[in-house]
């Protein structure tokens, strides 16, 4: 099978049976999978080729599957993060969400829906906006959605795709108040306690980006959303 740019996927699974039916199904639904079989496997494989997608048991030997996704997030900020583990415990779920990770899936699982799954958040990392609504003003800052760029007094740095699609809603709702609820279907796919935790995150880390101007502020609504403006 040819090498699919687009549909790469590195798959880090310790169970021998597990990870073979895994790799051959998804190879069947037209992915190209890369198969490692242990934490230090996995980030040698990640290190060294590109990938759509990562695919993650979180019980892996030599280093676990959270350690491993924090190493992939140093080389690599955009890649989407699926991880899988036989717990189903409420703090695994959210630490894994708040290192990055895009989704969370509890074996046993359906093959079917993993695919989705695996479709919906490669879908998600690669929207793109319209080609006349790409170019932001934003108090001192100019946002190029494209290149996903905050430039400030000639001073460029680039943000991540989430980063990006998160602040390209708040754009298109500037000055009013854009729902929690909205941003967590459009950019995550669905309306989750989880997915909201990780929403968070990334508001944080706008913020952070944004603090060189004092005027632009990302302003919480309590339990309804927020707010994006620059007193212009």
């Amino acid at each position: 099978m040819s090498k699919n740019l687009f549909r790469n996927i590195l798959l880090v699974e310790d169970d021998p049976n597990l990870g073979q039916i895994l790799h051959d199904f998804l190879e069947m639904e037209g992915f190209t999978v890369t198969l490692a079989r242990d934490g230090e496997e996995g980030f040698d494989e990640f290190a060294k080729s590109e990938f759509n997608l990562c695919l993650l048991d979180v019980m892996l030997p030599k280093l676990d599957g959270f350690s491993l996704g924090r190493k992939i997030r140093k080389l690599n900020e955009d890649v989407p993060i699926i991880f899988l583990t036989a717990k189903s415990l409420k703090e695994d779920k959210l630490k894994g969400f708040d290192l990055g990770g895009d989704d969370y899936i509890t074996k046993p699982f359906d093959e079917e829906e993993l695919v989705r799954r695996i479709n919906a958040v490669l879908k998600r990392s690669g929207a793109q906006a319209e080609p006349s609504e790409m170019q932001f003003k934003l108090g001192k800052f100019d946002y190029n959605h494209i290149n996903l760029t905050l430039t400030i007094d000639t001073k460029e740095s680039r943000i991540t795709q989430k980063e990006g699609e998160v602040l390209y809603l708040l754009l298109q709702s500037k000055n009013n108040v854009l729902r929690r609820e909205d941003i967590l279907v459009k950019v995550w796919g669905e309306n989750d306690y989880f997915m909201g935790r990780s929403l968070d995150v990334f508001i944080t880390k706008l913020r952070k980006h944004l603090k060189p101007d004092p005027q632009v502020k990302i302003e919480n609504v309590h339990g309804v959303g927020f707010i994006l403006s620059d007193d212009n």
